[in-house]
């Protein structure tokens, strides 16, 4: 952890760790151990799969293996969106007709409210506002993206979203240039940190065993490897998310992409009035390199955007430092998006990484060969769809051990889909930085010359993606 000139700390894993504190920290593994299921991976995915798993079974012997604390990864660096964003519905509706896809979103838009309900119902107080979440366009290009997606949200059955003007969306939040939004009551604000420590409280005082500081090197069929010994279970589920490159086997299965956070001083209360956000909605844009942001319950802007994209070699950072220029980055957004804040302090710059697949969907898959599983592939929305695959991965292994049938979950169409690696470095790297550099010329070229149609460099780096 440092501070800069400007009395900023930079990294220390994230502001919401330096606003809660850092947890003490469990034992390790003392030695090899048996059980029922091993989840590898102490964050949200591997707290709510142990969560459930226990609650529908009490009898299970669940071991939780975390390399750092848990919360160290993405789930205790996150913006804290709850919302019912899903990576990949599209290519499932292609895949597996519009119907299937309906029904993941569905699914998805249930968990926002699920999410909610088992915190309050275990005294979880992670400062949750529903508000909703509310996108803003601030160009003719971002404008008429926005309504394409406004259209195609309700196409998937999302019939109570809104789409606002110029003067609706000022009405709401005091965007500069800001020329329309949409809004959807599928979303919450909410502190990661307290849920997420809150959540591993509640598993284990269900009784499930967690060891924090121990590493898992190597998963195989009924075993996760780790320097303090062996855990040996029927069922090892991998929940690592960007961190699963680290692992033998592993370093092309999902790319490690980088995501960097500023957040601000205190706003007062003549700030608030000028810019407006009583309604406390999570706030995203329609650029291509896009940002998200919250104001915080003790009144700060958290805001994000990609940074520094991704690192050579699947590597990770070192506890959240981040680049000056991405923080400079940062401030230009808040300062573009609000001209009346120029002067407000940022206090603390942080990044983490989250896990993108080669197609960009996220995925929650059990071998019933083998009785290894996995989720993840969020590619940024992970606050929600990391519940949805817990509740899956519950249902999968009490399917395949013979507990319970097929459910509505189970059937949903990110289930045991497959997808192909990354390429190799450096085409990997060049790729993705690549990439990015075109979204960020793309949406420089939007606001520099206004024009109803997306610049067709974006398109370029769709097709790059994989997302085109």
């Amino acid at each position: 952890m440092s501070s800069s000139a400007t009395g900023a700390v930079n990294g220390g894993i994230s502001f919401w760790y330096a606003d809660d504190g850092l947890p003490a920290v469990r034992e390790p593994l003392p030695g090899d151990a048996t059980a029922d299921v091993v989840v590898v991976g102490g964050g949200y995915t591997g707290l709510w799969t142990a969560y459930y798993l226990k609650k529908a079974a009490p009898f299970l012997r669940i071991t939780v293996l975390e390399q750092k604390f848990c919360g160290y990864g993405a789930s205790g660096r996150n913006g804290g969106w709850l919302y019912n964003g899903v990576a990949g519905r599209d290519r499932y509706a292609k895949l597996h007709g519009h119907e299937a896809a309906v029904r993941l979103q569905r699914a998805m838009n249930d968990t926002v409210a699920e999410v909610i309900r088992v915190a309050e119902a275990e005294g979880i107080d992670a400062d949750v506002h529903r508000g909703g979440v509310l996108e803003v366009a601030t160009t003719p290009a971002q404008l008429a993206r926005l309504k394409a997606f406004h259209e195609h949200e309700l196409a998937y059955g999302e019939k109570d979203r809104e789409l606002y003007g110029a003067r609706q969306t000022a009405e709401r939040i005091r965007v500069a240039d800001a020329v329309g939004s949409a809004w959807t009551p599928h979303g919450a604000r909410l502190h990661p940190v307290k849920l997420v420590k809150g959540l591993a409280a509640a598993v284990e005082a269900l009784g499930v065993t967690i060891h924090e500081s121990t590493p898992v090197t190597e998963i195989r069929p009924k075993h996760a490897v780790t320097p303090y010994g062996t855990v040996r279970a029927p069922y090892v589920l991998r929940c690592t998310e960007g961190f699963t490159a680290s692992l033998k086997g592993q370093r092309r299965t999902w790319l490690p992409m980088n995501s960097s956070m500023i957040a601000t001083e205190p706003l007062t209360e003549e700030q608030w009035a000028a810019i407006g956000w009583a309604g406390r909605e999570t706030l995203g844009d329609m650029a291509h390199a896009y940002m998200y942001a919250q104001r915080t319950a003790d009144g700060r802007i958290a805001l994000g955007g990609r940074g520094v994209p991704y690192r050579f070699g699947s590597r990770t950072d070192n506890d959240g430092r981040t680049q000056p220029e991405t923080v400079e980055a940062l401030r230009e957004i808040l300062t573009r998006f609000f001209p009346a804040l120029a002067g407000l302090r940022v206090e603390h710059a942080w990044s983490g990484v989250l896990g993108v697949p080669r197609d960009w969907c996220a995925t929650v898959t059990l071998d019933r060969a083998t009785g290894l599983g996995w989720a993840g592939g969020y590619v940024g929305s992970g606050v929600a769809t990391t519940n949805l695959a817990a509740r899956t991965l519950r249902d999968l292994v009490q399917q395949d051990s013979g507990q319970a049938g097929r459910t509505e979950l189970t059937g949903l169409p990110w289930v045991n889909h497959k997808v192909r690696k990354w390429e190799p470095e450096p085409f990997r790297w060049l790729g993705v930085q690549g990439m990015y550099a075109t979204y960020r010329a793309a949406d420089r070229r939007e606001r520099l010359h206004p024009a109803t149609e997306s610049s067709r460099l974006a398109r370029v780096a769709d097709r790059v993606a994989g997302r085109g």
